[in-house]
């Protein structure tokens, strides 16, 4: 059975990049907490007034609670390794760590994936027979089709606990030219289990949110050509509307790809702790959701005009409150 051990001392960590790695990931986390917490206020007022919300909503508002405990567990992990190495490297700590961020991280790839699969099949315009069904189907399918991804991510999160990880600390080790003695951790990844969980975790999702985000950039592409070929005038709103959305999704899709990539290195352990490559994994998984957050406001008609008026009223009080 394929490992791969990775090993480091408990040597202190230089303060350049200790707030460095404290501080970035910490500010991208609280921002998108920010944005995620505006998302989830917003749809909640909403359903208190109306009692319903529309599936598209229902998808953002789960989607932007899971987010808000990842950014909470990614600072609280990112914080309590940095911290108190000795403890977060003890091996029931480290799995629980890994675990719930697992879980986190699959239900959020998921839902993603699902969002933008049903804006696909809402917003796109293809003429193939099983897109048509499933354009009629799509709201009825999606609570059991989210239901099956947080059931998926369960199950893909706990064989952590026994088959990917094992960590144990060796006190023991001479330091040269000392009487003085250093920790030394050890990592051992399963290699194949870890590949074997990730495939049926992480691709999956991977690949319908890029084949829905290019079909959906294509069905847009074609739709802009067309209103430029029908255009009488030098600007069109909707030419622009549309062009936007596509810049939008093809934005989401770089964060979402970098976000995978991130993930696997830093859960694969084939980098050293408080590594560049760490460091770098820790600021784009800080940055997928708060980007993602930012570019659903921006983008969502009804998001943006919430905040408008948030501001509006911000300012009104502002001006009161200097008087």
């Amino acid at each position: 059975m394929a490992t791969l051990t990775t090993d480091y001392t408990d040597n202190v960590i230089s303060e350049p990049v200790f707030l460095i790695t404290l501080i970035v990931p910490g500010i991208e986390c609280i921002t998108g907490m920010i944005g995620n917490g505006f998302i989830v206020t917003t749809n909640a007022i909403e359903w208190f007034q109306n009692k319903r919300l529309s599936t598209s909503d229902s998808i953002l508002t789960i989607l932007s609670c899971l987010r808000l405990l990842l950014q909470f567990w990614l600072t609280l992990e990112n914080t309590y390794s940095l911290l108190f190495r000795l403890s977060y490297n003890q091996n029931i700590v480290y799995k629980t760590f890994k675990i719930i961020f697992m879980f986190l991280t699959y239900s959020n790839l998921w839902f993603a994936a699902w969002l933008n699969v049903f804006y696909c099949i809402r917003i796109a315009n293809f003429t193939h027979p099983l897109f048509l069904r499933l354009k009629w189907r799509i709201t009825g399918l999606m609570p059991w089709l989210l239901c099956l991804s947080i059931f998926l991510s369960l199950v893909c999160s706990f064989p952590i606990l026994k088959d990917v990880y094992n960590v144990y600390v060796n006190t023991s080790i001479p330091v040269p030219s000392s009487n003085a003695t250093e920790n030394k951790y050890f990592t051992e990844t399963n290699v194949v289990n870890f590949a074997v969980i990730y495939n049926l975790a992480i691709f999956i999702p991977l690949i319908m949110f890029i084949f829905a985000a290019t079909l959906l950039i294509l069905s847009l592409k074609r739709h802009t050509l067309q209103m430029k070929n029908n255009a009488t005038g030098s600007r069109n709103p909707s030419i622009e509307a549309h062009m936007g959305a596509i810049k939008t999704i093809s934005f989401f899709l770089l964060l979402y790809i970098f976000y995978f990539v991130a993930v696997i290195l830093y859960m694969a352990n084939v980098l050293y702790a408080n590594s560049f490559g760490i460091i770098l994994c820790k600021i784009i998984m800080a940055a997928y959701p708060a980007g993602h957050s930012v570019l659903l406001i921006f983008g969502n008609p009804k998001l943006r005009r919430t905040l408008k008026k948030l501001q509006q009223n911000m300012k009104v009080n502002l001006k009161v409150w200097k008087k």
